[in-house]
């Protein structure tokens, strides 16, 4: 793999997450509380509670695609 397919595919992996992401932040805003009685169904969560996991896993997460797909992209682009 040559570092222009490795390129492709990194930025293929960067615009795929980042649209789980927004799906994800779309979905909490659009649905929360459906989203809450089906979790309080198989966890004890408080509201608060809700609230800092999943935004807890969206920086997780947001934090994963910045170091493990755009970076290395950067990184491919400047050499």
């Amino acid at each position: 793999m040559d570092s222009a397919e490795l390129s492709s595919f990194l930025l293929y992996c960067t615009i795929v997450n980042y649209a789980i992401l927004i799906v994800w932040f779309v979905a909490l805003i659009v649905a929360r509380n459906p989203l809450y009685r089906l979790h309080t169904k198989w966890f004890k969560l408080s509201p608060n509670a809700f609230d800092a996991v999943h935004y807890g896993g969206m920086a997780v997460y947001k934090i994963g695609i910045l170091l493990l797909n755009l970076a290395p992209l950067v990184a491919l682009h400047l050499s």
